[in-house]
């Protein structure tokens, strides 16, 4: 099993992030993929992964953090961005994408540049694309009507959207992945999107420390809760667990103890 989206790297882990890890391991984990948010994050995340190789990063922007970054920096931390990701040790390009309908200091029209750029970095160092989108799938729509994807695919990161959404992103190559809401009573969208996803394109993700599944919403998640991702899952599509997306994902045979996120057709992280 490999948790898409962790981010282990946050505060709320700062006093116990090893017996998190402990139990993720125990809890039948091969890997957690963490997504980097901003600059401040990129080299310790590297570091990271350098020390254990069951911990794979991206590297991104996240909208949400547009806000604190002046915007006549964006050239240089872009310029920043695509150094590091030229040295190698990175796994994806992301968190990045739009939020919205607007965040002061971060309209959508500096989103949609800054989400371009990542588009490109993860052309040119042929990376997948961990991709955030909040109340703003219209723009998201228009933008990848006219960018291309990256070769190496594009991951949904946490889907919320209806059927008719993901079947536009389905037809772009875009692969899904869900967290913890797939467990909760008032989920409706994201299970009618679950249902219509074919299998091989769909991944799990815990998300933490946010969206704790249940049975342990309201409370901090972690990446040894990607078991009751995966069943919830599973009770969604009508399959039993050893068919369905709790089956244990196969390593690359050739990824040297890696992780690969690299999402070109059957080369997915199958669940």
């Amino acid at each position: 099993m490999i948790d898409t989206h962790c981010h282990l790297d946050a505060s709320r882990f700062d006093a116990d992030r090893t017996e998190v890890l402990s139990r993720a391991w125990a809890a039948g984990l091969h890997g957690i993929v963490i997504p980097g948010v901003g600059p401040h994050d990129w080299e310790p995340l590297l570091e990271l992964s350098r020390q254990d190789a069951r911990l794979q990063v991206g590297l991104g922007i996240h909208p949400q953090l547009l806000p604190d970054m002046p915007p006549e920096e964006d050239d240089a931390v872009l310029e920043h961005l695509d150094a590091l990701l030229a040295k190698g040790g990175a796994a994806a390009v992301g968190e990045c994408g739009l939020d919205g309908p607007s965040l002061p200091g971060a309209p959508l029209e500096r989103q949609v540049m800054v989400l371009k750029r990542h588009l490109a970095l993860a052309r040119k160092h042929d990376l997948p694309v961990l991709m955030h989108c909040h109340r703003l799938h219209p723009a998201l729509i228009e933008l990848l009507k006219e960018e291309p994807l990256p070769e190496a695919g594009l991951l949904m990161h946490s889907y919320s959207g209806g059927v008719e959404l993901a079947r536009f992103y389905l037809q772009k190559g875009c692969h899904f992945s869900f967290a913890g809401p797939v467990t909760w009573a008032e989920a409706r969208k994201p299970l009618d999107a679950l249902r219509a996803i074919p299998l091989d394109r769909l991944m799990a993700e815990t998300d933490a420390p946010d969206q704790a599944p249940t049975p342990h919403r309201g409370t901090r998640s972690e990446p040894g809760y990607l078991p009751h991702i995966l069943e919830g899952m599973a009770r969604v599509r009508g399959s039993p667990s050893r068919r369905s997306p709790g089956r244990r994902p196969r390593m690359p045979a050739a990824s040297s103890g890696k992780l690969s996120l690299h999402l070109r057709g059957r080369r997915a992280v199958a669940l």
